[in-house]
C-alpha cells in the first residue's frame, strides 16, 4: 500500500497538536504517530495500565478532526461482534411484509441480506467510514482477547478489508488509522506484531508527570503538584499488585484539590489511598511502610 499524503508535516507539529489538547507527547511517540499516518501502518502501544495509551487514540482523533471508533477487547470476543451483525428484528418484519406480496416473496432471498439490515460494528464501521478523513480505530486491550481474534485481525490490518459472506467484501477507500493497546497480560502473536509499528509507553519521569498534572489540573498548587509527582514515582518503585499510573495521578490531584489540601502528608496519603491504589492488599502494604519517607524522599 502506497503512503498517502500525511496530515502531519513534522514531528514537532504532532507534539504541538497533542500539547494543544493537554497531552504531552514525547518525541518517540510523536515520531511513531507520524510514521503511522504516513505509511498507513497500525500502531501497537504496549505498557502498564494507566500510562495513557488509550488517550493517545482519543487525542489523535481530535487532532485530525475525525471520528474515534473504539473496540474494547475482552475474553471471548468474536469476529462477528467486532465486524457486523444482522438486524434480525427488521429482517423478520421484512419477511412478514413480503409474505403478503407475491412479487416481494419471489425476491425475498435476494433482499433479506442487504445493506438495509446490516449493523456495522467497530471494525466494519471504521473500514466503511466515508471521510473526508480516515477514522481512528482504537482496538483497546488487545491482550484481553483470544488468539483466534488476533488471527481474524490479520486480514483487516494487512488489506483494510472485511468479508461479509452474504454480501461480499468491503475494502476501505480511506484506510483507518489503527491504534492497538496492550497491557501485556500475555504475549501477542508475532504475525500481528509484524503488521504494526511498535512503541513501549513507560511511566513518566517526575518532571514529565509534573507537566502532565499542570496541563490537566492547572489550579493545583505547584508545590503540591511536585509532591504528588515525586510520591507517585516512589509508589511505583514498590512491588504492588497494581502500580498506580498517570490516571491515578490525575484522579489524586483532582481529589486533593477538591479537599482543599495544601500540603501532602502521610496522613493525607493514607486517607486517600483508595484513589491511588485499587487493591486491599496494596493499601495494607502501604500502611506497613514508612509513608512519610515516601513523600519526603529524594528531591523533596
Amino acid at each position: 500500500m502506497e503512503p498517502s499524503s500525511s496530515p502531519f508535516s513534522s514531528i514537532p507539529e504532532v507534539q504541538a497538536l497533542f500539547a494543544s489538547d493537554h497531552y504531552i507527547a514525547d518525541r518517540p511517540l510523536a515520531l511513531t504517530l507520524k510514521l503511522a499516518v504516513d505509511l498507513q501502518k497500525p500502531v501497537l502501544l504496549e505498557g502498564e495500565a494507566g500510562v495513557g495509551k488509550t488517550e493517545v487514540a482519543k487525542v489523535l482523533a481530535r487532532a485530525l478532526d475525525t471520528p474515534l471508533i473504539r473496540l474494547q477487547c475482552y475474553e471471548g470476543l468474536d469476529a462477528s461482534t467486532a465486524l457486523y451483525e444482522w438486524n434480525y428484528a427488521r429482517q423478520i418484519l421484512h419477511i412478514r411484509m413480503a409474505e403478503q406480496n407475491p412479487a416481494a416473496r419471489a425476491n425475498l432471498e435476494q433482499t433479506i441480506f442487504d445493506d438495509r439490515f446490516l449493523l456495522n460494528r467497530p471494525v466494519l464501521a471504521a473500514i466503511r467510514h466515508p471521510g473526508p478523513r480516515p477514522a481512528v480505530l482504537l482496538i483497546d486491550e488487545i491482550d484481553r482477547a483470544d488468539e483466534e481474534f488476533e488471527a481474524f485481525l490479520l486480514e483487516v490490518l494487512s488489506d483494510y478489508q472485511v468479508s461479509v459472506p452474504e454480501i461480499g467484501t468491503f475494502k476501505a477507500t480511506l484506510p483507518p488509522y489503527v491504534i492497538l493497546t496492550s497491557n501485556r497480560t500475555r504475549e501477542l502473536n508475532d504475525a500481528l506484531k509484524r503488521r504494526c509499528l511498535y512503541l513501549w509507553v513507560d511511566y513518566p519521569s517526575v518532571q514529565k508527570e509534573r507537566e502532565i498534572i499542570a496541563q490537566r489540573v492547572p489550579a493545583l498548587d505547584p508545590s503540591l503538584r511536585a509532591a504528588i509527582a515525586r510520591t507517585m514515582q516512589a509508589l511505583r518503585a514498590i512491588d504492588f499488585y497494581k502500580r498506580p499510573g498517570i490516571a491515578e495521578s490525575l484522579d489524586w490531584s483532582r481529589a486533593l484539590l477538591g479537599l482543599g489540601v495544601q500540603t501532602l502528608s502521610a496522613e493525607v496519603l493514607l486517607e486517600t489511598a483508595g484513589v491511588v491504589l485499587k487493591y486491599h492488599d496494596d493499601i495494607e502494604r502501604l500502611r506497613a511502610l514508612d509513608v512519610a519517607a515516601l513523600i519526603t524522599g529524594p528531591g523533596a
